[in-house]
């Protein structure tokens, strides 16, 4: 329940929401840590799945008014933001979890994308939503690809893609959420294939319900947050966290192996 309490608002904000869900853990000496790897993603599962729907729900107009506007222009930049994540997930999520997954790894990752965001976040503001293009979408398609790292962030990777290539921020913002939306739903959805494949236990059944229940309700009652970052000056109180939540990761990490 608490994670999947922690997913909602992780995922609307640029923080990693895959990063919370193994810094948390790791951080309070949960049990979930101890959990088969194969246990571990299918909880994930459950909680992308609650997020997308909520999502859904939440930006129903703004997505019922992209479908309206939806033509070949703007069809082709879907699918550059949705293409290189889509297939760099299908050939290498599993051994990018693998290898950059552990909690050093994700608190490593979140110190070095936080810096990346504010860094970025330093060029001028110049350009609107209107002004994107197809070099834009791929770049920001691009970004999402990089996200499969645990703990860089899809919504931090798109806006620091959007924030280089000089976008103002509530239009990087906007930009960010049309690419990711698409690709929450296919992840969830694909993800969701697997485990109704493989099958689940059934003693684990009610957690991973009230964790999708949760991360639905948290998402619905987090969604003022999309007009935070919209209205942000700034990305730094962001970056900030993330290097903060990173470094505390890894001095009481290294002080257990130390």
């Amino acid at each position: 329940m608490a994670l999947g309490a922690l997913q909602g608002p992780a995922e609307l904000l640029p923080v990693s929401s895959s990063g919370h869900l193994v810094l948390v853990p790791a951080l309070f000496d949960w049990s979930y840590v101890e959990l088969d790897d194969e246990l571990r993603k299918s909880f994930e599962v459950a909680l992308h799945a609650g997020t997308a729907a909520a999502l859904l729900i939440a930006l129903r107009h703004e997505v019922a008014e992209a479908l309206r506007e939806l033509d070949a222009r703007r069809l082709t930049r879907h699918a550059l933001t949705f293409v290189p994540p889509g297939l760099a997930a299908l050939a290498f999520e599993r051994p990018i979890e693998r290898r950059l997954g552990s909690a050093g790894g994700v608190a490593s990752a979140q110190i070095a994308a936080g810096a990346v965001l504010a860094l970025a976040d330093r060029m001028p503001a110049e350009r609107t939503h209107d002004d994107a293009r197809a070099i834009d979408a791929l770049v920001i398609g691009l970004a999402q690809a990089a996200a499969l790292a645990p703990g860089v962030s899809r919504n931090g990777a798109t806006l620091t893609a959007a924030r280089l290539m000089r976008f103002e921020r509530p239009a990087a913002n906007l930009l960010s959420r049309h690419a990711a939306l698409p690709i929450i739903l296919a992840a969830a959805g694909l993800k969701g294939l697997r485990l109704w494949r493989r099958g689940l236990p059934a003693e684990l059944r009610s957690a991973f319900a009230a964790g999708a229940a949760a991360a639905f309700a948290s998402t619905l009652l987090s969604s003022p947050l999309v007009r935070l970052v919209d209205g942000a000056r700034s990305y730094l109180p962001f970056a900030l966290y993330r290097g903060a939540l990173g470094t505390v990761a890894l001095i009481r990490l290294n002080g257990r192996h130390g």
